[in-house]
């Protein structure tokens, strides 16, 4: 990009008149009209973005501030088949291409890798942090097994920190006030204490309300025709219900990050770069919340607006990230380079959410029955009352990356070696408050002091110019990986409704089915129960299970290429590329429940639930190029991926067990345990398309746009199970459930299979479409107004492979677009102001679904915003 001052002398002249044209230098005047080369990282070298053979995008901090994205959750449909989802608290579920992952475990992987600086950033939640003060995001496309291979088999996000420039001191501030009560500050400070010595300073603080209509859920439920009746005393839980303003609603923003840097030149031969930089999130968290739209015209409408929630947990968040981060180059000769980077993280969290959002079974939902049988009621109680709660975390992550470059006139490469390893400690709980059949509170509490994982590769690629305008590439990766649980602990295993273990011996309700007994109010619950009270809370429970166990990988991943410059403007490439991520486990459980297999001796069937590695294979056609007299950048890339043994997290079939007689009604599976665990599934056909455009049709104008086609087929996957909202589909008009199976193939046996054959993969619509438009307006006075308005319009979305296309329960997000605009005034000198809207319809959006008790909730994405932001520069 041309500096400020430059960009204004040049639309000066532009507007000038044509007839002053013929005086100008011609350089000048070419300027003003052409498309500046856009530098790009993604082999590891500094190239051209369009002489580049790979699939990419790049953002800078101008397009980045203008469109309202202050963290990677901002750039979902910015760039062609990349979706966000915010559905996890705990970190951003990033998919390119449709190939991402849902667990967010300590020891679980994302299938998009995330680097800073070049460094890979190992945890999910660290895509959570702000980004500022960048030169500008890297999005690499399609799996990256070679130079980025480290869990990146849908792609890589690369955030480029601002480096401190030499000799240059100057600063930049700006203020962000809007809707919602937003604040928001930026501020840049460079010294160029020599021409050998820089410094940086950056910083930036969000502050912006809840946008959603919060209120406490005092639920005392009155229903006497089930011998529920009120008492004045609420039946959800009270011990941290209280009062907060909208500064503190879920869906709000409080966040603030720091970054120090330093770029020191000993000699001429060696670069040392090093930078400190701190996040920190004290947020309330996102909150999944019912879909209005879906569920009206059911019995579970909504009785007021579509973001009422009633919360008796109110959401809080306190996150810090520290990083350090160094890097050293030394330029042993004029063509060969060896570099050595560094980053430390030390990531701490604790987290409370409310899950259910005080959407309670309405009244007609509820079955089960006051006073209690000694059996108990197995039906449908009148409060659904769940939360989930990182007592405290810690995540330490050491990465160490050795690359040694050449470049000469017909070849190029570099080779390397990377080293990542993660020590991490959490303590999880989460908390059902009320279950059949007697009311009872039940808990898991995850005590996990040691988790570790090692990741190991080599790795080298080479590029060679074997014959005029023919460059080939190829490359390879070796990797190694190890994970490790160590003294982890599991309590409260077996889940178990029927005992009253969770309140500590503090509440006694009595015995089921005599006179006295009664399930527990909030004035019964104390901070000496539950997750609250730490393990000694669990002492009715079986002995926790330990968790010691290790499992390493290793594979090996390539790259070939090859590229035609067909003139110095145009280029064409091919490529195949793989990608690979590692296998897992879960925590050690009994694969039968605690009761007897039909399979297998008497007794507990111990088991992590291992999973093995899933991987992409990728081939790529691809052009780039300079059209229009160098006015218009157009790039156009044709994939087709084998996404094979996808790491899919959900409640899967565990084991079949033992029971007297048959299955009652209200219980059809009661010889089938299900657990929540990551398995290996089918593979996955995935052709595609991507356009990019950038284009000066006119002088001061400039046009973006974008287009991707992707049409993500599963295949091979005959053990899917299609348990969604079995009990409520008939009432909503869907397909009912398949029978569960049962036949004689024990990898069916409990399933309700259904062939999902041809499906979509979640978070993967098959058209998006991206324009922007934007003029610079000289005016006399040669202040510089510049409107700029950007359309995104993306198809249906689905958010689970089962593709269930209903008015009330579908799994997707119907096809949508917004707009954001706005106008922008700089000043000759020193300043500039902006007036902005986003989402200017308004449009009401989800980025993931989740069906819950007759309806869908969905994680939504903002509504409509809008503020001005101030700068200034000195």
């Amino acid at each position: 990009m041309l500096d400020l001052m430059t960009q204004r002398t040049l639309m000066s002249i532009a507007v000038a008149g044509a007839c002053c044209l013929h005086a100008l230098p011609a350089r000048a005047a070419e300027a003003a009209e052409q498309i500046q080369e856009v530098k790009v990282t993604a082999t590891r070298h500094t190239t051209s973005l369009l002489k580049t053979p790979l699939a990419i995008s790049a953002i800078n901090q101008e397009s980045l501030t203008r469109s309202g994205i202050t963290d990677v959750r901002g750039l979902s449909g910015a760039v062609p088949n990349l979706q966000m989802s915010t559905a996890v608290d705990s970190g951003v579920q990033i998919a390119i291409r449709g190939i991402s992952t849902k667990n967010f475990t300590e020891t679980a992987d994302p299938s998009v890798g995330l680097h800073v600086a070049g460094m890979y950033s190992p945890r999910p939640q660290g895509a959570m942090a702000l980004m500022f003060d960048l030169d500008q995001v890297e999005v690499l496309r399609g799996p990256q097994g070679t130079l980025f291979g480290r869990n990146s088999t849908g792609g890589s996000i690369n955030i480029i920190p601002a480096k401190p420039e030499f000799g240059k001191t100057y600063g930049k501030s700006e203020l962000d006030l809007g809707n919602y009560n937003q604040r928001q500050v930026n501020v840049v400070q460079n010294i160029g204490v020599s021409d050998t010595l820089a410094l940086r300073a950056t910083f930036m603080k969000v502050k912006r309300d809840g946008w959603i209509n919060q209120t406490q859920d005092f639920t005392d439920v009155d229903l006497p025709s089930r011998g529920f009746r009120a008492d004045g005393i609420p039946d959800v839980d009270q011990r941290h219900n209280s009062k907060v303003d909208k500064a503190d609603f879920y869906n709000n923003k409080n966040e603030w990050a720091g970054r120090l840097s330093a770029r020191w030149l000993p000699s001429r031969e060696l670069e040392v770069q090093l930078a400190y930089e701190r996040f920190q999130n004290n947020g309330a968290g996102n909150l999944m919340m019912k879909d209005c739209e879906q569920a009206a015209g059911t019995r579970y409408a909504c009785t007021g607006g579509p973001w009422d929630v009633k919360i008796n947990l109110p959401g809080k968040i306190d996150m810090s990230i520290d990083t350090l981060r160094s890097n050293l180059a030394w330029s042993i000769s004029p063509s060969s380079k060896l570099e050595y980077g560094f980053a430390h993280a030390v990531q701490k969290r604790s987290q409370q959410a409310d899950d259910d959002a005080g959407y309670h079974p309405v009244a007609s939902q509820v079955t089960a029955r006051l006073p209690l049988t000694a059996a108990g009621d197995w039906g449908i109680w009148p409060v659904l009352d769940n939360n989930s709660r990182t007592l405290d975390s810690k995540y330490v992550s050491n990465v160490h990356e050795l690359q040694f470059k050449q470049n000469f006139d017909t070849l190029q490469y570099v080779a390397g070696a990377f080293w990542m390893h993660e020590k991490n400690a959490i303590n999880y709980a989460q908390e059902y408050m009320v279950n059949p059949p007697y009311g009872f509170a039940i808990s898991q509490y995850y005590n996990q002091p040691d988790r570790q994982i090692d990741a190991k590769a080599l790795f080298a690629q080479t590029d060679w110019k074997f014959a005029p305008g023919w460059t080939a590439t190829i490359g390879g990766r070796y990797s190694w990986d190890s994970k490790a649980d160590k003294n982890g602990k599991v309590f409260g295993g077996d889940w178990d409704a029927s005992k009253a273990a969770y309140y500590n011996g503090q509440f006694k309700p009595g015995v089921p089915g005599t006179p006295g007994f009664r399930p527990h109010n909030s004035a019964d619950l104390t901070a000496g129960m539950g997750p609250l009270a730490g393990t000694g809370a669990y002492g009715l429970y079986p002995a926790p299970f330990l968790n010691d166990h290790e499992m390493s990988w290793k594979h090996f991943t390539y790259r070939l290429g090859l590229m035609k410059q067909l003139n110095p403007n145009d280029m064409v490439y091919t490529s195949l590329s793989t990608g690979y991520k590692s296998g897992g486990f879960a925590d050690q459980d009994d694969a039968c429940g605690g009761k007897q297999c039909v399979d297998g001796p008497a007794g507990p069937h111990i088991t992590f639930f291992p999973y093995g590695p899933e991987t992409v294979t990728n081939l790529e056609l691809g052009y780039k190029g300079k059209l229009l007299e160098n006015r218009m950048n157009l790039s156009a890339t044709l994939f087709y991926s084998r996404y094979k043994d996808k790491q899919e997290w959900g409640n899967f079939f565990s084991a079949k067990v033992k029971h007297d007689g048959p299955c009652p009604v209200n219980d059809i599976n009661c010889d089938v345990i299900v657990k929540g665990m990551t398995k290996n599934v089918g593979v996955v056909d995935i052709p595609g398309l991507e356009l990019e455009m950038d284009y000066r049709p006119w002088r001061g104008a400039r046009l973006g746009a974008s287009f991707s086609y992707i049409n993500t087929k599963m295949r091979d996957y005959p053990t899917y199970s299609d348990g969604y909202a079995c009990d409520y589909r008939a009432e909503a008009g869907a397909a009912p459930c398949p029978a569960v199976y049962s036949g004689s193939d024990p990898t069916l046996v409990g399933k309700r299979v259904y062939d999902v054959t041809g499906n979509h993969l979640p978070l993967a619509p098959k058209y998006t479409l991206g324009l922007n438009f934007s003029q610079n307006i000289v005016l006399d006075s040669d202040y510089v107004v510049v409107p700029w308005v950007s359309l995104k319009w993306q198809d249906k979305m689905y958010f689970s492979l089962r593709n269930l296309d209903n008015p009330h329960i579908s799994d997707s997000q119907k096809a949508y677009s917004t707009v954001d605009a706005s106008i922008k005034l700089i000043a000759p000198k020193y300043w500039h102001a902006e007036l902005y809207v986003l989402n200017l319809s308004n449009t009401k959006s989800k980025n993931s679904a989740s069906f819950s008790n007759g309806f869908i909730k969905g994680a939504w994405n903002d509504p409509r915003m809008f503020g001005l932001r101030v700068g200034v520069e000195y």
